[in-house]
């Protein structure tokens, strides 16, 4: 009966390794398909969100199921209460991922993005998927150190967010007012989906401490 017990714990972690690597490869995929004009590739992340809903809805099921069988207590309940978190977070960035594409299918045959911003937007893109790609391995490892690294590597995308915005209010900028809708909301997508990947692994740090990954940061030593 314990060994069960386990096991049904171990496949909401495997669940939502899962959902991290597929929301990841949208992301990548979602910025091939906007820096390149390509609908057929946007199509396909479009409806590969289904997916990542399905997944959250069944890890969901899984979680109440154990709760209402098993009631776990102490750190058992903290991986059951904060997958349900995690789970919320990842099925987020794959909407995110999602919006990625559709903005990329609307502009469609052009390009969302001007040339001279593609190399920003380019990076943004794939800092989110690296970025996701280290919260799956957090979720696997439980690295509390790697968790809280997560949260500075952000950094990178924000300042590349603040780039984005710098860009828009230049003299230079003769794009037009669509356009620069377009990569404002672009740019908030990528930055989101780098927030969530980073409470994916503060969610971590407080399955395995107890602590929220702020206070722990404060206590920690420079």
């Amino acid at each position: 009966m314990r060994e069960s017990y386990h096991e049904e714990l171990d496949s909401i972690t495997d669940g939502l390794v899962e959902m991290a690597n597929l929301v990841g490869s949208a992301i990548g995929l979602a910025t091939t398909a906007l820096l390149d004009a390509d609908l057929r590739l946007a199509e396909s992340v479009i409806a590969a969100d289904e997916k990542v809903d399905d997944l959250q809805r069944d890890l969901e099921n899984r979680a109440i199921a154990v709760l209402a069988r098993q009631q776990p207590v102490a750190t058992d309940l903290r991986v059951v209460v904060t997958s349900l978190r995690m789970s919320a977070d990842l099925e987020r960035c794959g909407d995110l991922a999602q919006h990625v594409a559709k903005l990329a299918r609307m502009r469609y045959p052009e390009r969302a993005v001007p040339r001279d911003l593609r190399r920003t937007i380019l990076e943004m893109g794939q800092l989110a998927q690296r970025l996701m790609a280290q919260a799956s391995e957090v979720v696997i490892t439980q690295d509390v150190d790697a968790a809280l690294q997560l949260e500075k590597d952000d950094d990178r995308m924000d300042e590349l967010h603040r780039m984005t915005f710098q860009h828009l209010m230049d003299d230079r900028w003769h794009h037009g007012v669509e356009t620069a809708v377009d990569v404002t909301l672009v740019g908030r997508y990528y930055e989101r989906f780098a927030d969530h990947a980073v409470s994916v692994a503060q969610r971590v740090v407080y399955l395995v401490t107890g602590e929220h990954a702020d206070d722990l940061t404060t206590d920690r030593p420079a």
